[in-house]
């Protein structure tokens, strides 16, 4: 199994020799998330009205806000990993949730509303966005799971996520709002924050610490990615009519694209994530837009695009077959460390 499925995904993602992953890390501009800087940085810095920290998810500045919360909140946890907590492995949920905003991606599509676009309110996130709506539950999910799971200690107001204009009925907006709509998708968002708070109590006790698994952290954390994803994904299919059919298409393929990419527990540390996203479309598509032929996109742009084409095709062909063999491939530390290669070979090689 694991064989087979090593060897069609290779196949079928890159017609190159998987090369090793740059460990080079070049401090730029553009290392953060845009307007890292201003987002909140504490939950105080947020609106507090009738006892009750209110957060506007549908603003880029806010929601981008909550991921900041949460990186700051654990960054104790990966001081192993990384100086100036570029190790935490949530930073793969704001950049590219900046990506999505860098990209045009969290605008309006159907230019109904000047929402997301610099003639209008450049920072408002659409309730029309395909993408945004799948990052929804990437971002507000794992916020409330880590309120409930007590990562940022005992609050002493409430927290409300505020609704949108249209489609309230498709979001939740508090922890008991979210546990009530979406109970197993905050179950696994919470185990992965408690994992990470047991580890901190386990350093207390010498006789009985062992040091911070970051395979299991990953695990833990794909995990609630991949339960976020299967859930909102189905969900918001109706948001792709607003799309062109190259970019809905690469938002279908991207998606099949993560479950492969969360098998073998990626790495979502800072430096990863940049020198990933690198190969990310730099705008929308739009139509005429067919890999690997897009003049304005660089080489691994288009490979990356054709390849995600290629995985989904083959899982569609396979009824999901070549995804359940490339998970059975990837149920072992050697499996996963092989298809990560692959992964990097992919975009890198």
């Amino acid at each position: 199994f694991r064989t087979c499925a090593l060897l069609i995904v290779t196949v079928t993602l890159s017609p190159v020799t998987a090369a090793p992953w740059s460990e080079k890390y070049a401090t730029r501009e553009d290392v953060y998330p845009p307007l890292w800087e201003l987002a909140p940085e504490n939950l105080l810095d947020f609106r507090v009205k009738d006892n009750k920290i209110v957060i506007n998810a549908w603003n880029y500045q806010e929601r981008l806000g909550m991921y900041k919360n949460l990186l700051k909140s654990s960054a104790k946890y990966f001081t192993a990993f990384g100086s100036q907590n570029t190790g935490n492995i949530l930073w793969g949920l704001p950049s590219q949730h900046g990506w999505q905003f860098r990209t045009g991606r969290l605008a309006d599509p159907s230019r109904v509303t000047s929402c997301g676009y610099e003639d209008g309110d450049l920072l408002c996130i659409s309730v029309r966005s395909w993408w945004a709506n799948i990052n929804y539950y990437l971002a507000v999910i794992p916020f409330l799971a880590a309120v409930e799971a007590g990562l940022f200690g005992q609050l002493q107001y409430g927290v409300e996520i505020l609704p949108p204009e249209e489609q309230r009925a498709d979001f939740c907006y508090s922890v008991a709002d979210c546990r009530s709509h979406v109970p197993n998708l905050m179950d696994d968002w919470k185990a992965y924050f408690e994992y990470l708070l047991s580890t901190e109590h386990k350093a207390m006790r010498p006789a009985t610490f062992s040091s911070f698994q970051l395979d299991d952290a990953l695990g833990l954390m794909w995990k609630a990615h991949i339960t976020s994803n299967a859930y909102a994904v189905p969900k918001f299919q109706d948001n792709l009519k607003y799309l062109s059919d190259p970019e809905a298409n690469f938002g279908v393929d991207w998606a099949t694209g993560v479950d492969f990419i969360a098998a073998t527990y990626f790495s979502t540390d800072l430096p990863t994530m940049n020198n990933f996203q690198a190969f990310l479309p730099q705008r929308m598509l739009v139509e005429g837009d067919v890999a690997p032929f897009i003049s304005d996109f660089s080489p691994q742009q288009n490979r990356v695009l054709l390849s995600l084409k290629a995985l989904y095709k083959a899982n569609e062909l396979t009824g999901g077959l070549l995804l359940k063999l490339w998970e059975k491939a990837m149920s072992t530390e050697a499996g996963r460390k092989m298809g990560r290669k692959i992964i990097e070979g992919l975009v890198s090689g």
